[in-house]
């Protein structure tokens, strides 16, 4: 991996769907943004999920959605800062 690459904590998408999406939000995780945690969970979801039980997909759906509200209220809040 190269030195700017984003590093996913060990065992991240084992975790509660809440921890999976604050985790890939944060700038620590991802410093572009939260549109890469969700370009990397939606690619797990597309490679493991034969693996999976549907538990666990159940979960990490869940965490997409959580992401992907996240991410629309930074947007909001991003437009609301620059009018």
């Amino acid at each position: 991996m190269s030195p700017g690459s984003p590093q996913i904590p060990v065992g991240l998408f084992a975790k509660a769907p809440e921890l999976i999406a604050e985790s890939l939000a944060s700038k620590e995780t991802y410093p572009d943004g939260p549109a890469t945690g969700m370009r990397m969970l939606t690619f797990y979801i597309s490679y493991a999920s034969r693996h999976l039980s549907a538990s666990r997909m159940r979960g990490l759906e869940k965490a997409k959605k959580l992401l992907a509200a996240r991410m629309e209220r930074m947007l909001k809040e991003q437009g609301q800062q620059a009018a």
